[in-house]
C-alpha cells in the first residue's frame, strides 16, 4: 500500500482543524471582546529510506489575534471598554484568576459587581467587587468604581483590577473562553485605562473567515482525492500482479 495516505491524512487533518477554527471565529463574530483564534501549522519531513519528498502537517502552538475590536458605544454606565492592550481580571468558575476583554458588567442580586456570564469582576486587591444596594454604578477612566446613592454624595468603592501582559507574560486561551497567564496571576497596572458607556466588539472578520473556510474545504477535499488515488494505484497494482503471477 501507497504510504502516500498517511501524509495525505495529516494534511486532511490539518485543513479539518483549520475549518473547526475558523467556523468558531464566525459563530462569535458579534461576541463582545472576542478574540480571533489563530490556526498554524508546520511542515515536518518524513524521515527513512526513499521518503524525502513526503512532509506531513501538523499543528503548531496557535494563539490569538490582539488587534482590538471596533468601539461600540452604548451609554449605558455598567459597559466599559479597555484601551490599549488591557484586559480585565475576573474570578473563573474554578475560582483561580481570569482575564477577559468584555466590559458588559451588571451588578448581581447578591451585590456584587459581575459580567454578563455572571463571573465576579475583581478589584486591584485581587478580591470581589462588593456594591451597595440600590446604588448607580459609574467608572473612571483609570477604573475606579463610583457607587452613588440617592441623596448621598459619590462613594468610591476600589478600582478594577487590570492587566496588561507582555511578550514574556502572555495570555493564553482557554476551554471556558477566558484567557490566562501561564506564569500565574498578573500584577495589576495601575497605567491602563478604559472608556465608560462603550463595549469592545468581536475582532473577526467575517468576510476574511467565510474566504478561510472555502479554501479549508477545499485542502481537505484535495486530500480526500489524494486517498481515492492511491487506493486506485494500490488496486491496478495487486491487478497487475495477479496477471503476471
Amino acid at each position: 500500500m501507497d504510504r502516500i495516505i498517511y501524509t495525505s491524512m495529516t494534511g486532511a487533518n490539518a485543513a479539518a482543524q483549520r475549518q473547526a477554527v475558523l467556523s468558531n471565529n464566525l459563530a462569535n463574530v458579534s461576541t463582545t471582546g472576542f478574540r480571533a483564534e489563530l490556526s498554524t501549522f508546520r511542515s515536518v519531513p518524513l524521515q527513512g529510506q526513499g521518503s524525502t519528498t513526503r512532509v506531513f502537517g501538523l499543528d503548531a502552538t496557535s494563539g490569538h489575534l490582539e488587534q482590538a475590536g471596533p468601539a461600540v458605544t452604548t451609554g449605558k454606565n455598567t459597559d466599559i471598554m479597555a484601551r490599549g492592550n488591557a484586559w480585565f481580571a475576573v474570578q473563573g468558575l474554578d475560582g483561580l484568576e481570569a482575564y477577559t476583554r468584555s466590559g458588559a458588567l451588571e451588578v448581581s442580586t447578591q451585590g456584587q459587581l459581575v459580567t454578563s456570564s455572571g463571573l465576579a469582576v475583581l478589584n486591584d486587591g485581587g478580591a470581589p467587587v462588593d456594591l451597595p444596594q440600590d446604588a448607580q454604578i459609574s467608572f473612571g477612566s483609570d477604573g475606579t468604581i463610583i457607587a452613588t446613592l440617592e441623596g448621598q454624595a459619590p462613594i468610591n468603592v476600589g478600582r478594577l483590577k487590570m492587566v496588561t501582559p507582555n511578550a514574556e507574560q502572555r495570555l493564553v486561551r482557554g476551554d471556558d473562553g477566558l484567557f490566562r497567564s501561564p506564569q500565574g496571576d498578573l500584577p495589576a497596572d495601575a497605567n491602563a485605562t478604559l472608556m465608560a458607556g462603550t463595549l469592545e466588539g468581536s475582532n473577526v472578520n467575517a468576510v476574511e473567515a467565510m474566504v478561510g473556510m472555502i479554501a479549508a474545504a477545499r485542502q481537505f477535499e484535495q486530500q480526500m482525492k489524494l486517498l481515492t488515488t492511491a487506493e486506485t494505484n494500490d488496486k491496478t497494482a495487486s491487478q497487475l500482479l495477479s496477471l503476471n503471477g
